[in-house]
């Protein structure tokens, strides 16, 4: 809410007033709407480094680049 504390604005400076205000807030939230969202779990390089050691055995070479 505004409140016109001191003076007495016409219509048209009251508007213009307002106006200014509207910008600010709309151009406020565009910017905070426009924030890149983290990037997801899959494709974080850390995933790729678990601490599961891969021991030899039978089929070991297909678990060589999937985690466990």
């Amino acid at each position: 809410m505004i409140k016109v504390v001191r003076g007495n604005p016409t219509p048209e400076e009251l508007a213009a007033a307002l106006a200014v205000v509207q910008a600010r807030a709309a151009a406020v939230s565009a910017v905070s709407s426009n924030t890149p969202e983290p990037p997801a779990g899959w494709s974080h390089p850390s995933r790729l480094a678990r601490s599961a050691r891969h021991l030899p055995g039978p089929r070991a070479w297909a678990r060589t680049y999937w985690p466990a």
